[in-house]
This record gives C-alpha cells, sequence and structure tokens, in this order.
C-alpha cells in the first residue's frame, strides 16, 4: 500500500510503489511530493487519478533511465504522451497530461525543479458536443425501478438511490454521501440536501415519486432515529439489514449493473446513466434547459446540453427511412 499523509491511501492493486523519480533521497523533494496531493488537491477522485498519472509517468521515465526530476525534459512528457494515446482514450491522456503539469507546477513552486518540462507539451485535440453516457427510455427506467423487490431493506435500499439520481439529477458522489439530515419537509414536501463537488450545496424539492420512495425506505427501515448516519448504507451479509457502513460508489455501480440485468435491460448503463435520463425525460416534457441546469446544479447549460439525448431519436427516425 502506498500511504499519503492524512486520509490517503491508494491499494496496491491500484497502485504500485513510488518510481525512483518521486522517491528521492532528497527529503525535501520527496515531501514536496507528497504534499502535492495531500495539500493541494482536496477532491478524493481528482487525488487518485493524479496520483495513478504520476506513478505511471515516474515508471516510464525509469525504464528509460530518467531518475532525477532535473532530468525530465519537455521531450520525455511529449513521448509518455505521445505512447499513452496508443492504448488510452483521449480523455485520459489528457488527465494523465494535466495531472504531470500540475505536479511540476508545484515542484517549481517549491524550488524543487527550476522550470516545469510539461508546460510546452500540447495535448491532443479533444471536442465534445455529445454526452457518452448510455440513456434509459422512461419506459425502461420504469421497468428497473418496478423490477426491484422491496420486501427487504436491500431492495428499498436500491430503489431510492436509483430514483434519487433518476428524479433528483443527482450525482452519484452526492446521492451516496447523503445523510438523513439532508432530508427535511418544506411546503408540505420533502426535500433532499446534495453536497456537490467543491463544497456546493444543492437543495432540491423531491418529485412525489422519489418522495414516496424515501419515505417507504426510511420508516421501514427506523432510518429517522439517525440525522447523522448516511442514508444509503451497505448490508450486513449476516443478518442482511443496514450496517453502519456507508455504501461506496463501486458497489452502487455493482448494485446498478446487477438490477439492470435483472430487469431484463441490455443497455451497458452505469452510475451517471439515470442523472442523463432524468434530464432527458424533463427536457422531453418540454422542461427547459436553463432549468434543467438549475436542477441539475450545472454552471453552464453547455454541461446540460451534453446530457440531453432527445437527438438520439431523430437520427434513429431518419435510419428508418431507409428501405430496400
Amino acid at each position: 500500500m502506498t500511504t499519503l499523509p492524512t486520509t490517503i491511501a491508494i491499494p496496491s492493486s491500484d497502485a504500485p510503489a513510488l518510481p525512483i523519480l518521486f522517491a528521492p533521497a532528497d527529503e525535501r523533494a520527496r515531501t514536496r511530493f507528497l504534499e502535492f496531493f495531500a495539500v493541494h488537491i482536496r477532491n478524493p477522485n481528482t487525488r487518485r487519478s493524479y496520483l495513478r498519472g504520476a506513478i505511471e509517468f515516474g515508471a516510464w521515465c525509469e525504464t528509460r533511465g530518467v531518475a532525477a526530476l532535473t532530468d525530465v525534459r519537455p521531450i520525455h512528457v511529449a513521448a509518455f504522451i505521445e505512447e499513452l494515446g496508443q492504448s488510452q482514450s483521449v480523455p485520459t491522456v489528457k488527465q494523465r497530461l494535466a495531472a504531470i503539469r500540475a505536479l511540476f507546477d508545484w515542484l517549481v513552486v517549491g524550488q524543487v525543479v527550476p522550470v516545469n518540462p510539461a508546460a510546452s507539451v500540447r495535448g491532443p485535440r479533444h471536442v465534445v458536443r455529445r454526452g457518452k453516457t448510455p440513456v434509459l427510455e422512461p419506459a425502461e427506467a420504469r421497468q428497473l425501478l418496478d423490477a426491484i423487490d422491496v420486501s427487504k431493506p436491500v431492495g428499498l435500499r436500491d430503489r431510492a438511490l436509483i430514483g434519487l439520481m433518476v428524479y433528483g439529477f443527482a450525482r452519484v458522489g452526492a446521492a451516496l454521501s447523503l445523510k438523513v439530515e439532508d432530508l427535511y419537509t418544506q411546503n408540505r414536501r420533502l426535500w433532499v440536501r446534495l453536497h456537490e463537488k467543491g463544497g456546493k450545496r444543492h437543495e432540491v424539492p423531491c418529485h412525489h415519486t422519489l418522495e414516496a420512495y424515501f419515505y417507504d425506505y426510511l420508516d421501514r427501515c427506523a432510518l429517522w432515529d439517525d440525522p447523522r448516519d448516511h442514508v444509503f448504507r451497505t448490508i450486513d451479509r449476516n443478518t442482511k439489514t443496514l450496517s453502519d457502513r456507508p455504501l461506496a460508489q463501486a458497489n452502487a455501480w455493482e448494485m446498478i449493473r446487477r438490477r439492470a440485468r435483472q430487469a431484463g435491460i441490455a443497455t451497458p448503463i452505469g452510475n451517471h446513466t439515470f442523472r442523463a435520463t432524468g434530464i432527458t425525460a424533463y427536457l422531453k416534457n418540454e422542461g427547459t434547459l436553463e432549468k434543467a441546469a438549475q436542477m441539475a446544479n450545472h454552471a453552464s447549460t453547455r454541461t446540460t446540453q451534453l446530457y440531453d439525448r432527445r437527438a438520439d431519436e431523430v437520427s434513429l427516425d431518419e435510419v428508418e427511412r431507409i428501405t430496400i
């Protein structure tokens, strides 16, 4: 296990030991490297992916005889990015370059290296006009929700979680961090307080169906008495009841794939599918893009447009015009 200060811990299965490049004999340089992740980056997902990118680049340099930070040149970074592009997607390559660039910026400020070798390296061009997230038809989403057996706590939990992402446009990270105290009544309607990326707080009223899901789940599982506890928790294998441990994002993904298979849905869906499904369904019912952006807590409607998949139906209709 590679362990960094505070709560940073990357399992050995995901990240090997630090390469020589980032584990130098110089204590100041080594400390500066670790502080980049412990002090400079607060988002755990960004921290994890940036650390993986740094380790990959360090291992690449090590195999080519570059063992000192001051020996890294722009040509090394460019060659690494070029080689990475042969096996990884463009967004992954750009993210790796951003990690290397940000890390060396931090090292330059700390006077560990004189210049940033990644500053002049250009990444591949990537333009996104349409999201890649698989989207379900409203009938398919209803089919999935209705197929969940809610006679047990696990079914109540799964239906409420999927419902929150569909009807509340919630990101899976914000949904899983939800606590009982974040559910409150206002104007005779249940509201949800979502804690989004960057410390942002987003409060939205519940759709009447989602409200019913929440009341059914929290009432039958007796969760209202623990306001500081997480709403979505793991299931104890022995008792088959809710534990006190929050559900992890990877477990939520596995649950969603399993529920889709059980419902007979062939689309390879993921956590983000329901956010895109809800936004598309809202826009189909004459909702406005501006309101959808507000409900999804998007800073720009351009981001919301990536979730709008109404054009898929237009494309399909046009294809069906081909008669032979």
